[in-house]
């Protein structure tokens, strides 16, 4: 019958096995998408079902000249090497440079762990998939909040400051060395006609932020404050 014929032991052995990457790297897609990252749930899902493809492909693609051509070898590490090293180009797509502050790094990383979760499951190795998995889930949740609490602890703020070309910066200082408050990082950008000043401050004592942006607000030639996440 032409049903048997088309869902034969390889097909659904295959067709398994794409499923099971499908949701695997779903999972890992899902909890950046929750934390609103530029690769999400589709960029995983399509990055590990591609590479479960590619490695099918390289197991089970070429067995017809195996087979009938006594002479024809073939490497089934081949094609999953080039995905490892050409996943690379997605990954640094996710990277966002913004003065000294770089973010999408995570990310980047759970793009080429999730085409190497492809990879395995296309290679049969359930146990293994569903392991790094949830390790990968785990690291990605419960290390973020981990670092989340170390930050709460070292009482740290950053802030945006949208400014006039003609602002007096010592003005600004001033104000952080009145409220007992540290620097440790200031970038500026340029632009046509303001600046965009992105400040990091931290402190000993507890601080009323809020009435810390009134008093920057209230500086001269100075716009725009917001806190940055």
């Amino acid at each position: 019958m032409l049903w048997e014929t088309i869902f034969d032991d390889n097909f659904i052995l295959m067709m398994n096995r794409i499923f099971f990457a499908l949701i695997l790297s779903g999972l890992i897609g899902f909890e950046r998408e929750l934390k609103n990252h530029s690769a999400g749930f589709r960029t995983h899902i399509l990055v590990g079902v591609g590479s479960c493809l590619m490695m099918l492909l390289s197991l089970y693609g070429f067995e017809a000249y195996t087979q009938n051509y006594e002479y024809v070898r073939f490497d089934p590490a081949r094609i999953p090497s080039y995905v490892i090293s050409g996943i690379g180009f997605l990954g640094a797509g996710t990277i966002i440079v913004n003065g000294m502050t770089i973010r999408g790094l995570t990310t980047a990383a759970s793009i080429w762990a999730v085409a190497g979760l492809g990879l395995v499951v296309g290679a049969g190795m359930y146990k293994a998939a569903v392991l790094t998995t949830i390790v990968i889930l785990l690291s990605l949740v419960l290390l973020n909040n981990l670092e989340r609490h170390f930050r709460s602890k070292k009482n740290r703020i950053a802030i945006q400051l949208v400014v006039a070309n003609d602002l007096n910066i010592d003005q600004l200082l001033s104000i952080f060395k009145e409220k007992n408050v540290k620097v440790e990082k200031l970038e500026i950008e340029k632009e046509a006609e303001d600046r965009r000043l992105f400040i990091y401050l931290s402190h000993t004592k507890t601080i009323n932020k809020f009435k810390l942006f009134d008093h920057i607000s209230k500086i001269d030639h100075i716009k725009q404050v917001t806190e940055r996440q």
